[in-house]
């Protein structure tokens, strides 16, 4: 039932809001305004990027079946990231935007499981079937990260760190790049590094035809 009713909702979303999210937008940029979006959560609620509006926020491209994700979850990497910036204040949103029938595509019921089973500190869990999210943000690769700050403009863009490996033995004297853009705009500093390149499985977004 669960299930029945966040596609519904899904749909109904596609339907109002797919001219706009695609029109309105091009890929982001540091230093501008992020992009608009509106999806479902793994409990069916619609979020967009308004409901944020004054509290700094973090996007994840997630995939949990890409080794580089399990990477990060297996060593509790991730969930450690997550844990420091949420508590420090952001919101933590992780993004699905594997397609039906593609590797990492879950339902919502079975996100909240993952997200439980593997401690997650994610404050939401969006479901990007149709690819839109994901597409407005030039997400490539799983994962992918982007810091947006109080006033909704995209601080960080791009990998986590700088170990493109799926190897755990890899994250021993790795730059997390989004710690350190996180603790530079913490301290109202400039980002030193605004933008990098994600590494990781691609997305496993619909065909577009």
């Amino acid at each position: 039932m669960a299930l029945l009713r966040i596609k519904t909702i899904f749909v109904a979303f596609t339907v109002l809001f797919v001219g706009f999210s695609l029109g309105a937008n091009a890929a982001p940029e540091a230093g501008k305004q992020a992009p608009h979006f509106i999806g479902v959560d793994s409990n069916g609620h619609i979020l967009k990027l308004a409901d944020f509006t004054g509290i700094p926020l973090v996007l994840e491209w997630t995939n949990h079946q890409c080794p580089y994700v399990r990477k990060h979850y297996q060593s509790g990497n991730m969930q450690r990231l997550q844990r420091k910036l949420t508590d420090a204040g952001a919101k933590w949103v992780s993004i699905i935007s594997s397609a039906p029938g593609q590797q990492g595509f879950i339902s919502g019921d079975e996100a909240n499981l993952l997200s439980a089973t593997r401690g997650a500190y994610a404050n939401h869990v969006i479901l990007d079937p149709s690819g839109e999210i994901g597409r407005a943000y030039g997400a490539k690769a799983t994962p992918h990260m982007v810091l947006i700050d109080e006033k909704g403009v995209v601080r960080y863009i791009g990998a986590i760190d700088d170990k493109p490996s799926s190897r755990i033995s890899s994250l021993d004297g790795a730059h997390n790049y989004l710690a350190a853009a996180w603790e530079s705009y913490e301290a109202g500093q400039q980002i030193k590094v605004p933008v990098t390149k994600a590494y990781g499985c691609t997305v496993k977004y619909a065909q577009v035809e």
